[in-house]
């Protein structure tokens, strides 16, 4: 875990990145990366990199807290059917045509091939709110973005878990995926449930906000990490969570300052953990340089099929739609389809596996090269994009 004068170093370097990043009118996230590699090279980072125990245990779960929170349900419901259609369909697709890219075209295993294509599938929007928030952006399409990555979060948690059995033992029994499938997703929705059912009992006894905020705070981590402790997904346990506390807390749970100041902790800790996770994505890039070099032709054949997958599985699927009143116009789905984003969840895969899994560095490298490539390249191209859709305000 970062020690306490680490966190503060890491917040300073955020802190002057977005003030020159407003300036400079960049994206601060594309900022943070190139910070990042650049502070590598001074040494000042040293003994503070990206782990799967970092990302799962203190930075992934108020990430998905903090959005999951502000989704309203009335809006949500409205447009469950294309985001779960996209959150599901979607990515089962996308990790097939990634796999079948990766084998036929890479010579990848199909074992590795599945691994990377369950892992990498996961889309991660944090730089494409971050330009929505700037160009005020809200409505449907903020919506569709960010409630489609919640998810499709936990889909490819959840599936990634059955394909690493797979591909480490060989095998799996049917009956057992179901089951497997069940516990993961039924016991994560229920706990992240009973978790937010509980902190709402309880903040309904209190005026307090500082121990609302407390109260969020316990009900983020909670419900995470004991879905974790008891093998169900925490993705889905803390999505559930947050949906719930914050539409019901909305209702009166929470006093009138609490949600105020609750609002204003999750906005700075949402702003704190993702900058943390950019900067130490560009440390770790550049002590990755040499095995990015190295496996630079898979990597490229990644960005292509992770890129074509996303846009496969976004068009056809929004096409389904394009008779009924949940029809996606075509400049949403090109946002859908670009703003497709990889971050936290698939470096915390990646970096959880095991030290002796075969192909494990290409692995690892590959995912960082996509990765890095869809933050930046992405990332910069997109508010031109914006522009361009004429959806800037909207």
């Amino acid at each position: 875990m970062l020690a306490i004068e680490k966190v503060a170093f890491l917040l300073l370097i955020v802190c002057l990145i977005a003030m020159a990043a407003r300036r400079l009118k960049l994206p601060y996230t594309i900022g943070l990366v190139a910070s990042g590699a650049l502070l590598s090279f001074t040494g000042l980072l040293s003994g503070v990199s990206l782990t799967k125990e970092l990302i799962f245990s203190a930075l992934l779960p108020p990430l998905i807290f903090e959005a999951a929170f502000y989704i309203p349900w009335k809006e949500l419901r409205i447009d469950l059917k294309p985001i779960l259609l996209l959150a599901t369909i979607g990515v089962l697709l996308a990790m097939g045509l990634t796999a079948a890219g990766m084998h036929f075209l890479a010579g990848w295993p199909w074992q590795a091939a599945l691994v990377f294509g369950t892992l990498i599938a996961a889309t991660d929007p944090v730089s494409v709110i971050a330009t929505f928030k700037e160009a005020g952006v809200h409505g449907r399409l903020r919506l569709l973005v960010e409630a489609e990555s919640l998810f499709n979060d936990g889909t490819a948690a959840v599936v990634f878990g059955v394909v690493f059995v797979w591909a480490t033992s060989g095998h799996v029994a049917p009956g057992q995926i179901g089951l497997d499938l069940l516990r993961e997703v039924g016991s994560g929705c229920l706990i992240g449930l009973l978790v937010a059912g509980l902190v709402l009992w309880i903040a309904g006894k209190t005026d307090d906000h500082l121990v609302e905020i407390a109260l969020t705070v316990v009900a983020a981590y909670g419900s995470f990490l004991l879905a974790q402790h008891f093998h169900c997904s925490g993705v889905l346990a803390t999505l559930c969570c947050g949906l719930l506390l914050g539409n019901i807390g909305s209702l009166g749970s929470l006093s009138d300052a609490g949600r105020d100041a609750v609002g204003s902790f999750w906005e700075f800790a949402a702003f704190s953990v993702n900058s943390i996770i950019f900067l130490l994505i560009g440390a770790q890039e550049h002590g990755l340089r040499g095995q990015l070099q190295h496996y630079i032709r898979p990597i490229l054949i990644a960005i292509v099929v992770v890129t074509l997958g996303r846009g496969v599985t976004v068009y056809p699927l929004c096409g389904l739609l394009s008779r009924s009143k949940l029809a996606i116009s075509l400049p949403y789905q090109h946002i859908l389809f670009w703003g497709g984003l990889r971050g936290a969840l698939a470096l915390a895969l990646v970096l959880g596996l095991p030290e002796n899994l075969p192909g494990r560095a290409e692995l690892l490298a590959t995912t960082f090269g996509v990765v890095v490539f869809s933050v930046t390249v992405q990332g910069l191209t997109f508010m031109p994009l914006l522009k361009r859709l004429k959806l800037l305000g909207g």
